[in-house]
């Protein structure tokens, strides 16, 4: 038996005809760049969604750049982000010339720590990016007051929980990613909606930013051959749209079948003192693009090396914090520490979680995991 993190062979044979429909299509119209399966997925995804608008892009880290072009952010600029998360949270604002705020992450749900945004404020302070980890909310609510109240920006990197909602207090509902100003997210293959190669994409209820985006997003022309702003050249290829497209149709399934698969682990990995399962936020579903466990007691990467011995494969996401990366140096004080975020980098394991999964491969998991600490 062979366990994968991902098994997306599985998946794509559960849904290869449409797949393959669509991607000859593409072919026998020879409608790479921009044909009609772009604005078509963009539609649907706008509708999935309910925002106004979708603007496809060609990778995630493109449309968290994209998104800080189109709100002028400026050289010395200062955006908070976390410190526990991918590279490109961080990345994109340092290769624009502003400066990467690194704070802290709660240490249950893995989100900003709000707290920390009241302490790194500062007059040169213009927006936050929070991350909604492993597919669940962050705290939007709060954060979107302590933006309102500061006059912030709001850039929702969503690459991890498309499909999740997040409920306001009111009682009002909202996809994750179309909180903020801006949302932002990956289609890169393992996501939980992911396509066949590279792609991104932008959300925004803001017609001026929309606009603004595509254009940045097209070279700065609104118009062919008119260059309004200094621009990239960042979009979804048509093939990738076709695979969207059809998958799209599956996410709230391929949601259904990650959180059963995270009920088992809960309900089996419960019992275990040196592990702690995830929380699940009150405010917040929970698509478990990651199904990620704390190892306590020092024992985290003696679990990994057990597993892997057993053929079970797991990823530590993420073992280092962003401010000692050797590229983020430059943006800390010597000594520079957030508890948090360093606990978490010896603790976090992410076992398999994915569509395609059996009971057989579960049970495997499990056991294995209650010998190593029997």
């Amino acid at each position: 038996m062979k366990i994968q993190m991902v098994d997306l062979k599985g998946q794509y044979q559960k849904i290869k005809e449409e797949i393959d429909n669509g991607i000859q299509d593409c072919i026998d119209n020879t409608a790479f760049i921009n044909g009609p399966a772009v604005k078509e997925f963009q539609q649907d995804f706008e509708k999935y969604l309910n925002v106004k608008h979708v603007i496809p892009c060609a990778n995630g880290t493109d449309a968290l750049q994209i998104a800080m072009m189109a709100l002028d952010l400026k050289p010395g600029d200062e955006v908070i982000c976390p410190a526990f998360t991918y590279v490109a949270t961080a990345e994109v604002i340092g290769l624009l010339g502003l400066k990467p705020v690194m704070v802290d992450v709660n240490e249950d749900t893995f989100d900003i720590d709000l707290n920390g945004l009241e302490k790194y404020l500062t007059s040169n302070t213009k927006a936050i990016v929070p991350v909604h980890l492993y597919g669940q909310s962050a705290n939007m609510e709060k954060i979107l007051e302590f933006a309102k109240k500061h006059n912030l920006f709001v850039i929702e990197d969503n690459a991890q929980a498309i499909g999740s909602d997040y409920t306001f207090s009111d009682g009002t509902v909202r996809k994750t990613g179309t909180i903020g100003d801006i949302g932002c997210t990956s289609f890169f293959p393992s996501k939980n909606l992911g396509c066949y190669g590279d792609g991104g994409a932008l959300m925004t209820n803001d017609d001026e930013l929309a606009l603004k985006i595509r254009m940045i997003a097209n070279h700065g022309q609104e118009k062919k051959y008119h260059h309004k702003v200094l621009g990239c050249n960042s979009r979804l290829d048509t093939i990738q749209a076709a695979v969207l497209k059809v998958k799209l149709q599956h996410l709230d399934e391929y949601s259904e079948a990650r959180n059963r698969m995270a009920d088992y682990y809960d309900e089996n990995l419960a019992g275990i003192s040196e592990i702690q399962t995830p929380k699940r936020a009150g405010n917040s579903t929970h698509v478990f693009h990651q199904y990620t466990l704390r190892v306590k007691n020092g024992k985290r990467d003696e679990l990994q090396k057990y597993l892997a011995e057993k053929n079970i494969p797991s990823m530590i996401y993420y073992p280092l914090p962003l401010y000692k990366q050797e590229a983020f140096l430059q943006y800390v004080e010597e000594g520079f520490s957030l508890p948090v975020t360093e606990q978490l980098c010896e603790e976090v394991l992410s076992l398999p979680v994915h569509t395609e999964f059996n009971q057989e491969v579960l049970n495997v998991i499990v056991t294995e995991i209650k010998n190593y600490f029997n």
